[in-house]
């Protein structure tokens, strides 16, 4: 048993791993490479192009380029698929792509090409690539039977996984096609106009059929990267550096390779590895490890950082005029407005940082081959960025690198960032045998990725007629994109996509309006976190409406509805929400807030209903009603279910979730300081989709989450006239304010 010295610099690990950020799955053109037969490999039959497999069994495999992690993208994009096919859909199974964005890269403007699963875009980015990939494959088979029979291919049809000549009688499975079937020497072109209509669907749209991956998630036989086991597998744990740029200094390992099964004690540049033979000799001794580890921080730049004090810091940056703020959405001239003489009204709100909290442990296996390849088994959210951390490390080319893609027990956008991976290359390159690493609860945390810590200032002017002239919010703030897409925050000039969404105002009617973000650098590794900017930014200007509306003297429904009356689509929602809750009805000891909420072109309205305990400040949600327009619902009851679970997402952020920093380190380490919603304080959810004329689906996997927290704030100023404008509205924050 040896502890080992690693020779890598820390300059050259980050170098090698891109700064272990995502910014790897943007413009994805990088890993054409890899994988290319991968999905040739996947079944014997004909494959008319990348994103279908016509089996001589009839089974139909459909291509999934993206991970599945809850949100049922396993079932939506293949059922896509299968609708211009027109498939049996009881004979279609999914399989994942291989990593290659050339071939598997999203189109939406937000991937621009790259091969991710983030931000709700999965449905709406590839739902067009898929139902042209299936009509053309259909097309196909249509000719390869034509030309069977001899007939014109015009007297043939397709109906549930057959061709069919009604002239003749004669039929044709899908299968028994693939058996004879020649590929075309030019695949047939396929054009929007080609596409089914949305009253011709037997597939998409139906409230019968069920996710595919339910049965095997109930029987317990699907497969997560923490099920993986790989002959001769050793298992790892790492005591990882308390912040970015920490490294470790003086490592006494005795007693930790004392306990029986560690091997190896590794320093690393990210922090110290553990090897053994089993997961609880490695976690033992990672415990040991911690009090006989000293850190040099003389690196990081958190290292003096403490989230309480950085408040007022934050506070003062939000009302410094000299302060270098950008852009990030506008529309008109709110300086102009704001100095037309009109009544002014202004609020600041807080958000605290967050942890992801994803229930399967972040693990990943590795075995780094003799011939130079290596396989990684994982889940992960972005593929692509797996064969780049991979390769930077190995310093080999993509095509050496075979990723092995499981199933996530949870996302929420921990598992965009490679930091796993790169860690679990690193050790298993050094000790050359397959390693299986592992972090617990404890490591997650400490390690943690968090949505950052905001401060929000709102002005508003009113004009003479009382409605809002001009509008103003500054987000100050540490800038994700900059850890997370560097390229993109470079492209922009500073610009932070994902901590700033949400900030816009596309379906308010306010001529006047700017949004701009003061960047914090405080060294914290922030990430995106599911709802994104939307999460805190939606709280501040919803919860901010209402106190226009109060200003008023007006009902906040009412003033959302003269904010939307030229948007019909956001004004539907507010009208079903409101509906549903009976917004006006007053109920004995209770509160109802409303809120609005937008993400990716999908739409939201929450009501809740609330009391509180005045004397423990504990707010209890008895009721939460949300109606969406998530355009065309691909599964109607997965978008509910969807919808549902952000909800409960959105409910555990407003009210209980906060991470504290103290000299850089996260002060948290399990749920036992890290509360989440538990079963008896959830409410019961009411949803409703309102169906939207457009034809093209939008992401479902966060719009739920946004509306959440302004809705409880907005419901708990009703009960009590008293507000509380930080997130958590944690039972110590509102027993202050109501105390006041």
């Amino acid at each position: 048993m040896t502890t080992t010295e690693f020779k890598t610099t820390r300059r050259g690990f980050l170098a090698a791993t891109g700064g272990l950020t995502f910014s790897v799955v943007l413009g994805g053109a990088a890993f054409a490479a890899a994988g290319d037969a991968q999905a040739q490999a996947a079944g014997a039959g004909l494959q008319p192009n990348a994103w279908v497999i016509i089996g001589t069994d009839d089974i139909v495999t459909v291509i999934t380029p993206v991970a599945e992690m809850g949100q049922g993208t396993m079932t939506a994009l293949p059922m896509i698929l299968a609708e211009e096919l027109d498939a049996d859909w009881s004979k279609v199974k999914a399989e994942f792509a291989p990593p290659n964005a050339k071939v598997y890269g999203n189109p939406h403007p937000l991937l621009a090409g790259g091969q991710a699963s983030l931000a709700s875009i999965a449905v709406p980015g590839y739902y067009n690539p898929l139902r042209i990939a299936g009509a053309q494959a259909r097309a196909v088979l249509m000719q390869a039977a034509a030309a069977k029979w001899n007939v014109p291919v015009a007297e043939v049809t397709t109906d549930s996984g057959k061709v069919l000549h009604a002239r003749s009688g004669q039929r044709f499975t899908y299968g028994e096609i693939a058996r004879f079937a020649q590929m075309p020497a030019e695949l047939p072109q396929i054009t929007l106009a080609d596409l089914k209509k949305p009253q011709q669907y037997k597939l998409v749209g139906k409230t019968h059929l069920g996710r595919n991956d339910v049965r095997s998630k109930t029987n317990g036989s699907a497969k997560y990267g923490i099920d993986v086991i790989v002959p001769g597998m050793v298992y790892a744990a790492v005591l990882e550096s308390p912040m970015e740029g920490a490294r470790p200094e003086n490592v006494n390992s005795a007693e930790a390779l004392a306990v029986p099964g560690v091997t190896q004690v590794l320093p690393l540049p990210f922090g110290v590895a553990v090897i053994g033979t089993s997961v609880e000799a490695t976690r033992l001794a990672r415990h040991v490890l911690k009090s006989k580890v000293t850190w040099n921080t003389s690196g990081a730049t958190a290292a003096g950082f403490d989230s309480t004090k950085a408040q007022v810091e934050y506070a003062r940056a939000g009302q410094d005029a000299n302060a270098k703020a950008l852009d990030a959405y506008k529309r008109g001239d709110a300086t102009k407005a704001f100095g037309d003489g009109g009544k002014q009204i202004q609020a600041t709100y807080w958000s605290e940082h967050t942890y992801h909290a994803q229930m399967e442990p972040m693990n990943c296996t590795v075995r780094v081959n003799e011939d130079g390849t290596a396989d990684i088994w994982t889940g992960t959210q972005a593929v692509g960025g797996v064969v780049a951390v991979a390769t930077g490390v190995l310093k080999t080319t993509p095509d050496k690198i075979r990723v092995h893609q499981q199933l996530l027990g949870g996302g929420f956008g921990r598992r965009i960032s490679p930091d796993i991976v790169a860690q679990a290359v690193v050790i298993g390159n050094a000790v050359k045998k397959p390693v299986k690493l592992i972090l617990s609860r404890e490591d997650d945390m400490a390690a943690a990725r968090p949505r950052p810590m905001t401060h929000h200032v709102m002005k508003a002017t009113l004009g003479s007629d009382g409605r809002i002239a001009g509008w103003k919010h500054r987000i100050v703030a540490e800038n994700v994109d900059a850890i997370a897409a560097p390229p993109r925050f470079q492209a922009t000039g500073g610009k932070d996509y994902i901590g700033w969404n949400g900030s816009d105002l596309p379906h308010y009617g306010i001529p006047n309006y700017v949004a701009e973000g003061v960047r914090e650098m405080r060294g914290m590794r922030v990430q995106p976190f599911r709802g994104i900017g939307a999460g805190h930014n939606k709280f501040a200007i919803e919860s901010f409406l209402d106190e226009i509306a109060a200003e008023r003297k007006m009902d906040p429904l009412a003033l959302r509805l003269e904010l939307t009356r030229d948007d019909p689509r956001a004004t539907q929602v507010l009208k079903t929400v409101a509906e549903m809750s009976d917004f006006k009805r007053k109920r004995p000891g209770r509160g109802l807030g409303i809120a609005f909420a937008d993400y990716h072109g999908s739409l939201s309205a929450g009501v809740a209903e609330i009391s509180v305990d005045r004397a423990t400040g504990k707010i209890k949600v008895h009721n939460y009603w949300v109606a969406v327009d998530p355009g065309l619902a691909i599964q109607p009851q997965n978008v509910l279910a969807q919808v549902e679970g952000g909800v409960v997402w959105g409910l555990s952020v407003a009210l209980l979730e906060q991470l504290d920093i103290r000299d850089g380190a996260v002060v948290q380490s399990n749920f036992n300081d890290y509360p989440v919603l538990r079963m008896s304080d959830m409410p019961e959810i009411h949803t409703s989709l309102v169906m939207s004329p457009q034809s093209a689906p939008t992401g479902m996997g966060e719009i739920g989450v946004a509306a959440v927290a302004p809705a409880i704030g907005n419901a708990l100023f009703a009960l009590t006239g008293k507000r509380v404008r930080q997130l958590p509205m944690s039972q110590a924050a509102v027993k202050k304010v109501l105390s006041a």
